[in-house]
């Protein structure tokens, strides 16, 4: 047996780390996983590995459909578990992805679950993917579950994909006007300030204003650019930790449209996920947790923690989400609605189907914002320089005029 050193979560979001003796590293997994643990890596001591479970490394979420949806056909028309797992393991065309069936295949013929098997491969499946086999195991649904999975997934990625879109164009414009304005100042400014200086006489203001800039551009240009980079790598480092993630979740829910449009994002992911795990038989005090640590905001993580320590106290979801004010009042009240008529899965379904479109029209109306703010800011900017470079020229040919 070997010693390896761990670091987790629990379910409230506490770190933890310690030592553990054990054959490997998906012993000491299961080991953890039975104290309510999330594993976020694992070294053998003395050993140089480590383990990073990041959910996606190496499959795409295209694959993951694909090969869902596969499956379930397959399931569907009647074919073996394990014969089902042997023909999509030799035609996947992710080779990560089809390894990692092959693997779970052996693991089914030894007698394991699928789900337990899918459990053993957090890279490829998530415990919202394994928890949802594992209630169509139970149910004899299996092909239903998948089916659901699949539709679920491909919906998630939608959503990702239209808040990426949201951020590129405006990035992309910003990055385009750093790099055009860093140029003039470090390389076409001096040009004419080295021009207007041979001149001799007093320059104008804006055209003071300007060199000076373009002096101490030229100047301290590698400690900015150090500075910008030490300043990333900062925030993502912060990041990384509870209270670091908490501060900057909590103030990218205050930014004016961009916070809303996240708020929005949320709420469809979490409603969606919620009612996908509740319709598909996973019990409500697991599916709380499973939607709480995917909700890529700490913020709303807590809020949904928090309803879920009311639930396992006997009260209801919609009151302490109500408390958080994180969620908006439709979505507590519709939630309300849905335990109290006995079909919050249903009404989950609604909310996520209402704010899915909510996402939608909130970035065409970023986009729709964005586009001439930038332009005008772009205009301005290169048009300030330019019009403070040619103002010493025309005062120059009026005096000689």
């Amino acid at each position: 047996m070997a010693t390896f050193t761990w670091t987790g979560k629990t379910r409230q979001g506490a770190l933890q780390k310690g030592e553990i003796a054990a054959k490997s590293r998906d012993e000491v997994i299961g080991i953890l996983r039975k104290q309510n643990i999330l594993v976020t890596s694992v070294q053998q001591k003395g050993g140089g590995f480590k383990l990073n479970l990041s959910f996606g490394e190496g499959v795409t979420d295209k694959d993951i459909v694909v090969f869902t949806r596969q499956f379930a056909t397959m399931i569907d028309a009647g074919l073996p578990l394990v014969q089902c797992l042997e023909i999509l393991s030799a035609q996947t065309e992710n080779k990560f992805l089809a390894k990692t069936v092959g693997e779970v295949r052996q693991e089914v013929e030894s007698g394991s679950t699928y789900a337990d098997a899918l459990r053993k491969h957090p890279k490829a499946f998530d415990e919202l993917y394994v928890n949802m086999v594992a209630a169509g195991e139970a149910g004899g649904i299996l092909d239903t579950i998948l089916n659901r999975l699949a539709k679920h997934i491909e919906k998630a990625a939608k959503l990702k994909k239209q808040i990426k879109s949201a951020m590129v164009y405006p990035v992309t414009i910003l990055g385009v006007a750093i790099i055009i304005v860093g140029i003039l100042m470090v390389f076409v400014i001096p040009v004419f300030a080295k021009m207007f200086s041979d001149f001799g006489g007093e320059l104008p203001g804006p055209t003071q204003i300007v060199i000076a800039a373009s002096n101490i551009s030229k100047q301290y240009a590698i400690p900015l650019f150090v500075g910008a980079v030490i300043s990333y790598m900062g925030i993502k480092r912060a990041y990384k930790t509870p209270a670091g993630q908490k501060l900057l979740d909590r103030f990218a829910l205050m930014l004016p449209v961009i916070g809303d449009l996240i708020r929005k994002a949320a709420v469809a992911k979490f409603t969606r996920t919620l009612g996908t795990l509740i319709s598909s038989g996973v019990p409500i005090l697991e599916g709380l947790s499973i939607t709480a640590k995917t909700s890529g905001n700490k913020i709303i993580e807590e809020a949904i923690l928090v309803a879920r320590q009311s639930i396992s106290e006997g009260k209801t979801v919609a009151e302490p989400l109500a408390k958080t004010k994180v969620f908006p009042p439709m979505v507590v009240q519709m939630i309300a609605v849905g335990e109290t008529t006995g079909a919050l899965d249903a009404m989950l379904g609604k909310i996520a189907d209402f704010y899915e479109e909510e996402v939608d029209a909130a970035v065409g109306a970023l986009t729709a914002l964005l586009e001439p703010m930038l332009m005008v800011f772009l205009g301005v900017v290169i048009g300030f320089i330019v019009v403070a470079m040619y103002l010493p020229i025309f005062k120059m040919a009026g005096t000689v005029g």
